[in-house]
């Protein structure tokens, strides 16, 4: 009997099977994205899936770049309980006119992408696995930072806390808060009010730590971005000045303390752990290192002390895609990027990463950390300046050429958003090692420059793509394995 002489339901039924086997055949990769306040999370996942899906300039993306990338399609939300990514909206934005940036990230979001491809794996062939479902998770790299919370009581956290806000760098910045907090008796009965504005006060101290320091690394990381926990008692608990093995009276304002921390952890930190990160694949994390570079080498210390605090959540092993079939996650590829790479002479790229590696070996010792294999690199994927030269005297220096968002003043000259200025940013030291300590600093303050726009589908068909440095070659390390 041939198959058109099935009766339709059963055929529809094969092919219902077929299905299904080949949804179950088809692995899926969880890829983390995640940095610190401003490092560019949001256009790093706009740039990446317009990429994929609508071509671009990817030469060492393997498998784009041989062929074997057939395509790639948005696919409906894999998860009922997580909010979709906004990427269509965050393309409007980039492709207004005048463009502008999209929306920062302040919760955790997902997208999925269904690639395509043309396996070159014998092992692929065989099963006639011929896609991958990527699976992209976007979150605040200060939610990160709160794992560290996991393995640390109340007290130890307290002391940590007020031993940071009492560095002299944060003085002026906490000044206010500490003198709250030494001014409080821990064993006083528990009260709201008190708790209210305890927790009002340590939120002002962390957000004016994150703007003098140029690198967000006090957490909790809800405090500074709620997201849906914002007004929530959740969020109002702050440390006091307890040794680390106190044991608080029952009813005291200490006692109450640690319950909302324990609380905190129990109901914030752990089912982000569970339900985000533990079920991640390959993970980056997007680093500013010009801009912590800018605050000195006290911004530089505490920069690799949040790399430090990354590196330990992180679970050593490898994994691999014929393990995902069968539930077993591990985050194997771990890529520190260094953004904003447009932001100097392509000359001094290489010592931007070196200065990313140098951070990332200095905080992998002292996190401990053994696990995923790590790679660096400094990339911008969506490039907003172009190159060139200009003559000082007998010399041509480079430059870096972009326009400037409106109010943004460079030499003097404020800037209205639509004219283009040209901006010598220097050489990065090409000592890694003096440059962060600041024996050889590097300071050049840049404007924020407005994005290039996305342009439409042309007349012809093509779709231009847009300008980025290196997002090819972040492609093929996070993902490239995958499709072969």
């Amino acid at each position: 009997m041939r198959a058109r002489d099935l009766p339709l339901t059963v055929t529809d039924s094969l092919a219902q099977a077929g299905n299904r086997l080949a949804d179950l055949m088809t692995p899926s990769l969880r890829l983390g994205v995640t940095g610190l306040a401003r490092s560019g999370k949001t256009v790093f996942i706009t740039a990446l899936i317009r990429n994929l899906t609508q071509g671009g300039r990817l030469p060492f993306f393997a498998p784009y770049a041989e062929g074997r990338l057939i395509s790639a399609d948005l696919e409906p939300q894999p998860d009922d309980n997580v909010p979709r990514f906004d990427y269509e909206a965050h393309v409007a934005a980039l492709a207004s006119d005048p463009p502008e940036w999209p929306e920062s990230t302040r919760r955790v979001a997902e997208v999925r992408v269904a690639l395509s491809f043309t396996p070159e794996s014998p092992i692929r062939r065989a099963l006639g696995i011929r896609r991958l479902n990527l699976d992209i998770v976007d979150y605040p790299g200060e939610w990160l930072l709160d794992l560290a919370m996991l393995g640390e009581s109340y007290a130890a956290w307290s002391q940590d806390a007020l031993a940071r806000a009492r560095e002299a760098s944060r003085v002026k910045a906490s000044a206010d808060w500490l003198a709250f907090v030494s001014g409080l008796d821990p064993s006083a009965p528990e009260d709201e009010q008190t708790a209210l504005d305890g927790a009002r006060r340590f939120t002002d101290h962390l957000s004016a730590a994150r703007a003098h320091s140029h690198v967000a690394t006090l957490g909790p990381g809800r405090f500074l971005m709620p997201g849906d926990l914002e007004g929530s008692p959740l969020l109002t608990f702050f440390p006091l000045d307890l040794p680390a093995d106190a044991s608080p009276a029952r009813g005291s304002l200490a006692a109450m303390m640690a319950r909302r921390y324990d609380s905190y952890v129990q109901h914030v930190v752990r089912p982000f752990f569970r339900e985000h990160f533990s079920r991640l694949d390959r993970q980056i994390v997007l680093v500013d290192v010009l801009g912590a570079l800018n605050g000195g080498a006290e911004a530089a210390s505490e920069l690799e002390r949040a790399l430090a605090s990354v590196l330990r959540a992180f679970r050593p092993g490898a994994a691999s895609w014929l393990a995902s079939l069968f539930g077993a996650r591990r985050i194997d590829r771990l890529l520190f990027a260094a953004t904003k790479a447009d932001h100097i002479h392509h000359t001094s790229h290489d010592r931007l990463e070196a200065i990313l590696r140098l951070l990332t070996q200095r905080a992998a010792e002292r996190a401990g950390a053994a696990g995923a294999e790590t790679h660096v690199l400094a990339l911008a994927a969506l490039r907003a300046t172009r190159e060139a030269q200009a003559r000082d005297g007998r010399a041509m220096l480079p430059c870096i050429v972009g326009v400037p968002l409106p109010g943004e003043v460079v030499s003097g000259t404020r800037f209205d958003g639509r004219r283009e200025a040209a901006i010598f940013p220097g050489d990065l030291p090409a000592d890694p090692a003096a440059a962060l300590s600041g024996a050889a600093p590097f300071t050049a303050t840049f404007p924020r420059f407005r994005p290039p726009r996305l342009l439409p589908v042309q007349a012809s068909g093509e779709i231009p793509a847009p300008p980025h440095i290196r997002l090819d070659r972040a492609l093929d390390f996070l993902l490239g394995d995958w499709l072969t």
